[in-house]
């Protein structure tokens, strides 16, 4: 199965909205791809999550169970190659891993990676995208 990469603006959306277009599109993720993630993807993930805002709205069990669930649905990869092309320099995490992992998409919210699409080979999507790029790869 291919990889994708979800950033933290996907991954938080899918957290505290369950029915949204973010959470199916990380549930189809999880079926149909390989959930590609990185120490420094994971750490972002959890220090955003920690955030007063966030935090108000899921409880630290849930957080936890989640960023758990993360680690064992996917599959870690670490990052060799530095890369700068975002003009968000925090983002430039989510390029790196999509080369390491070799991932089809990197699905995100955010305008700094979205400008970037495509990067390279990889699709740079919003989930709804997602999901549509997704349903007319499958047969």
């Amino acid at each position: 199965m291919p990889n994708v990469v979800f950033d933290a603006s996907a991954l938080v959306s899918a957290l505290l909205w369950r029915r949204s277009v973010p959470a199916q599109a990380l549930l189809a993720g999880y079926e149909f791809d390989v959930l590609a993630y990185s120490d420094d993807t994971l750490e972002e993930l959890a220090t955003v999550l920690e955030r007063p805002k966030f935090a108000a709205m899921a409880t630290l069990d849930e957080r936890e169970r989640f960023l758990g669930w993360l680690r064992a649905a996917g599959t870690r990869y670490e990052p060799t190659e530095r890369v700068t092309a975002c003009r968000d320099a925090k983002d430039n995490k989510y390029l790196e891993l999509a080369k390491a992992a070799e991932a089809w998409a990197i699905v995100t919210g955010d305008a700094d990676l979205l400008v970037l699409h495509p990067f390279g080979r990889t699709s740079v999507l919003r989930p709804a995208a997602y999901l549509a790029a997704l349903q007319a790869r499958l047969p």
